[in-house]
C-alpha cells in the first residue's frame, strides 16, 4: 500500500490500521493531555502483533510536527528479564509471557518518570538482535513533557501489574483483528530467523495465552481503537 500523508501534508506516514479516527485526531488528543501540569504518560496497550510500536512511532512523528522536542516514546519490552534468567527459570519457550518481565522494575521506572522534573531518566531498550534488554539506552530528558509508553501488559489486572494504569495519564487499547494480528506476528518472527513452523508454534502457543490475558484488561482502557475486520 502506498504511504499517505497526514492532514498537514508534510510527511508520508504508514496508514493507520485502526478505523474511526485519524493520526491527526490522535496527535491532537495526546498534545491536549500534555497541556496539564507535570509530565504526561500516554500508554498504548495491545496484544502481540497489534501494532503498538508502529502507532507509537507514527504518533511521535505527528506530535513532533505540532510541538517539537516535547515528546519521546519508550517500551515496556526494556523490562524483559535477561535471557540467562529466563533460561535458568525454565521459561525459554514462554519468553514474552507476563512472568518473564520485571514488573516491579517497570513500575518503579514509571513512578520515577512521573516525578522527575529536572533530571534525565535513562530507560532500558529491548534489542531484538541480541534478544536482551540493554540498560540506559533511551533518554527521557526534562524537555520531554509527554512520554508514550507502549507495552502488552499496561492494562493487566494481575498483581503487581494492576498498578500500572494508575501511573499513566491515559491508556489506549489496540483492538486488533485476530487473523491479521497473527499473520503480522508470524511475519515478524520469520524476519527474526524463525522457521515458518516455529513462527506458527509461537503465535498459536504462548502468544495466544498472552493475548487472552491482555484482552481481559481491555475494558480498563480510556480509548479503544478497533482494527477493521
Amino acid at each position: 500500500m502506498k504511504p499517505i500523508s497526514d492532514e498537514t501534508g508534510r510527511q508520508p506516514v504508514t496508514p493507520l490500521l485502526y478505523r474511526g479516527t485519524s493520526l491527526h485526531q490522535l496527535a491532537d488528543r495526546a498534545v491536549g493531555l500534555a497541556r496539564t501540569p507535570g509530565r504526561t504518560l500516554l500508554g498504548i496497550a495491545g496484544e502481540p502483533g497489534s501494532g503498538k510500536s508502529t502507532l507509537a512511532e507514527q504518533l511521535l512523528a505527528a506530535i513532533e510536527q505540532r510541538r517539537p522536542h516535547c515528546a519521546t516514546a519508550v517500551s515496556m519490552d526494556g523490562f524483559h528479564l535477561a535471557q540467562r534468567v529466563v533460561e535458568a527459570r525454565g521459561h525459554s519457550d514462554r519468553k514474552g509471557a507476563i512472568d518473564t518481565f520485571d514488573a516491579e522494575g517497570f513500575l518503579a521506572a514509571l513512578q520515577r518518570v512521573r516525578q522527575e522534573q529536572t533530571g534525565t531518566v535513562w530507560w532500558p531498550e529491548f534489542r531484538r538482535d541480541l534478544e536482551e534488554p540493554v540498560a540506559g539506552a533511551l533518554e527521557i530528558a526534562p524537555r520531554h513533557r509527554l512520554v508514550i509508553v507502549e507495552g502488552n501488559f499496561l492494562l493487566a489486572t494481575r498483581h503487581p501489574w494492576h498498578r500500572v494504569k494508575d501511573l499513566l495519564t491515559e491508556t489506549w487499547f489496540l483492538d486488533a483483528a485476530p487473523a491479521a494480528r497473527r499473520a503480522r506476528l508470524a511475519r515478524r518472527y520469520i524476519r527474526y530467523g524463525f522457521t515458518p513452523q516455529a513462527a506458527h508454534a509461537k503465535t498459536s502457543g504462548v502468544d495466544e495465552s498472552t493475548s487472552a490475558l491482555i484482552r481481559r484488561g481491555a475494558d480498563r482502557a480510556d480509548l479503544t481503537l478497533t482494527e477493521a475486520r
